[in-house]
């Protein structure tokens, strides 16, 4: 819903006051003034209709102009991000300095691509248009990082191939925003996968009992940044947001090849099998809906899904398929609202000859992500814990302080609070790579594209078998 023109202009007014930004209607040229010297690489925000593109800005970066221009229709979303930019800026702790210039208007798209005032484009929003908006930029010779998803149904594979192939053939980087990669677990879990004296071989698995088991819950109603995160009643609509498999659900089925071959590439039409799916809804009440929208109703495009009051949501999918043979499952809800002091729940584990690497998340680890290691044979525990420490010494360079607990059952992967960064700061160390690859484009590995299309692969058609199952 659209702010009334005049509430808009006093938000938008408050906000230049705050930031610092200039603001600039549609259908009136931008502002003219002294020519400003511009760093290497500078921003531009398309549509922020989801609050990771305020996370990408939590950070400064050296090289990075602090001007960000942002196009955009003008309503909430925009006086949403609006507000996220300027809590950064205002904080105490590293305040930022952002200053935005904010182009508001329906025609937001083809004036960003007209006037081009930047060379980085954003993208997280509705990912329903996501792909189409991505090669929009490339073709107009623009950087692009943008969230996930960036498609969300098989039909659009074709895109992301041809964006892909753009964008390498223009010198540019197209890039989307693995998070989880920096999670400090993932990161020690891929170290011990990798050591066959301490897994073994990764074992194939069976349907029944797979190889490797990922498992995420994500909660509706959640605070970012120190606030409560309304999100847009549009959200809910998986024909533009996307089903939790092709959304959330990116992030698993990204580790799992970056896990268990680490900079392969992954061809997805002969190493990837999809198998079985379900899905199933998450049921919720209009007063839950009111709450985490902040709209009074159902929007008519949910009508379809709405019975006996409640909202059906279908969030959660569960999907079995093979990588290079080893049975993998993948399993993503979505919860209404975390317990106090919990929070998103992320689970994961891979089976090998000698022992298990999993990563556990619940009341039992205080709600925070603990890596285990299981030797698969108690008789082999000692030689199992032997290569545990022995590849913990190895890890010492970069990760000082990481230790074994052996408890004469299990290993506990015991991580300093120092590289427990958080979920929000992972965003600024994605931010960092991809500005890696935008000053030397010839430095992306040839796997991250392939990486790209594998897991894509995987989640819309994993989406389009759990339809077929009712």
């Amino acid at each position: 819903m659209l702010h009334h023109p005049t509430r808009l202009t006093r938000r938008l007014a408050l906000f230049t006051a705050v930031l610092g930004i200039m603001t600039h209607d549609a259908s009136m040229p931008a502002a003219q003034g002294p020519p400003r010297p511009f760093d290497a690489v500078r921003l531009i925000t398309l549509d922020p209709g989801h609050f990771h593109a305020a996370l990408i800005q939590k950070e400064m970066y050296p090289g990075v102009s602090d001007v960000v221009h942002v196009f955009a229709p003008a309503g909430t979303d925009l006086a949403a991000h609006m507000n996220r930019v300027a809590l950064f800026n205002e904080r105490a702790d590293r305040p930022t300095r952002w200053r935005l210039e904010v182009h508001a208007g329906p025609d937001f798209l083809e004036r960003m691509l007209r006037e081009r005032p930047g060379n980085v484009v954003v993208l997280s929003g509705r990912n329903r248009p996501k792909i189409d908006r991505v090669l929009a930029s490339v073709n107009a010779g623009l950087h692009v990082l943008a969230d996930k998803p960036w498609i969300i149904t098989a039909g659009d594979l074709p895109k992301l191939e041809t964006a892909l192939a753009t964008a390498a053939g223009k010198g540019l980087v197209a890039y989307d925003v693995m998070t989880e990669r920096f999670e400090i677990t993932s990161i020690l879990q891929r170290a011990f996968v990798g050591d066959e004296a301490v897994i073994g071989r990764v074992v194939a698995g069976t349907p029944g009992e797979p190889g490797v088991v990922m498992e995420s819950v994500h909660h509706l109603m959640k605070t970012v940044a120190g606030v409560p995160n309304l999100r847009p009643a549009w959200f809910f609509d998986t024909e533009q947001q996307g089903e939790g498999l092709t959304d959330v659900g990116t992030h698993l089925v990204d580790l799992v090849p970056w896990i268990l071959f680490p900079q392969q590439v992954i061809d997805y039409k002969k190493d990837i099998r999809l198998l079985s799916a379900e899905r199933w809804p998450t049921v919720i009440p209009l007063a839950d809906f009111t709450r985490v929208t902040g709209t009074a109703a159902f929007p008519a495009s949910l009508a379809a899904r709405v019975k006996d009051g409640r909202l059906h949501y279908d969030g959660n999918t569960s999907l079995l398929y093979t990588l290079r043979g080893i049975h993998t499952r993948v399993k993503v809800s979505w919860d209404y609202e975390a317990a106090p002091g919990a929070g998103d729940r992320h689970s994961a584990s891979v089976r090998g000859t000698r022992a298990r690497v999993e990563i556990r998340q619940g009341p039992d680890t205080k709600h925070r992500t603990e890596l285990y290691i299981v030797p698969a044979n108690p008789a082999e525990h000692a030689q199992v814990a032997s290569a545990a420490k022995a590849r913990v010494a190895a890890l010492q360079a970069t990760f000082r302080g990481v230790a074994i607990e052996d408890s004469g059952r299990e290993l506990h992967v015991i991580v300093p609070d120092e590289f427990r960064t958080g979920h929000e700061a992972h965003f600024a160390e994605v931010t960092r790579t991809f500005l890696e690859y935008v000053r030397n484009p010839k430095a992306i590995p040839a796997w991250e594209q392939a990486a790209m299309l594998a897991k894509y692969y995987v989640t819309t058609g994993g989406v389009e078998l759990s339809r077929r199952n009712p």
